[in-house]
């Protein structure tokens, strides 16, 4: 899925000590994964009106750190591991300022479909399945709902899951079961309201409610 993201160029020029033997530099590494953290912060339950925030600070802490990467992770998983404490610090303001805070959810839109020249039904689809999935997020808690986002969406392995998060093997395997069992009843409950919308000649569900 290809989301226009509106989250400005950020040049803060070239960290004093990029790591030359990959080639990698950091507008490169900007332009070829804003996105790709944009979206992962809105899944982490970031607010679309926070999220274009949440993702410069990342890469401000990615410029800082660059030429510490050495390769041994991915570069995708270094990134995530440093969106991801982003997003923690961000929550826990949010939550410092609004102790009854709660994400529900707000799916983003997206400012254009995919390739209007293909076939514009399978384009409708994969919108909608990607906004039905950030809708069903909603049902986790956060911390299953960073593994369920780390194993299932991003398809990342047990080990870079552990790297991401620092959490140990088995807390990562308990938790993601959890998870997967909160998101398979969501996703139940959902089939529950749709099939009686059909039923009833609703064009819509039932209000969302938490499983």
């Amino acid at each position: 899925m290809n989301v226009a993201v509106a989250v400005p160029a950020l040049r803060l020029g070239r960290p004093e000590e990029a790591p030359a033997r990959r080639g990698l530099t950091f507008d490169e590494i900007y332009d070829t994964h804003v996105d790709y953290l944009w979206r992962s912060a809105r899944r982490l339950g970031v607010s679309d009106a926070a999220a274009d925030d949440v993702v410069q600070q990342a890469f401000v802490v990615v410029h800082r750190r660059l030429g510490d990467f050495e390769g041994r992770s991915s570069l995708k998983t270094w990134l995530f591991s440093i969106l991801l404490r982003v997003v923690r610090d961000h929550h826990r303001s949010v939550r410092r300022k609004s102790p009854h805070w709660h994400w529900h959810g707000d799916v983003p839109e997206p400012d254009e479909l995919p390739d209007a020249t293909g076939d514009p039904f399978e384009a409708v689809s994969k919108v909608e399945a990607a906004r039905l999935i950030d809708e069903l997020l909603e049902c986790l808690e956060e911390p299953k709902r960073e593994l369920f986002v780390l194993a299932e969406l991003e398809q990342l392995t047990p080990q870079e899951i552990a790297e991401v998060t620092g959490l140990e093997p088995k807390v990562i395997y308990s938790r993601l079961r959890a998870a997967r069992v909160d998101f398979e009843r969501a996703a139940a409950s959902l089939r529950r309201r749709q099939l009686a919308s059909s039923q009833t000649g609703s064009p819509f569900g039932a209000p969302w409610r938490k499983p």
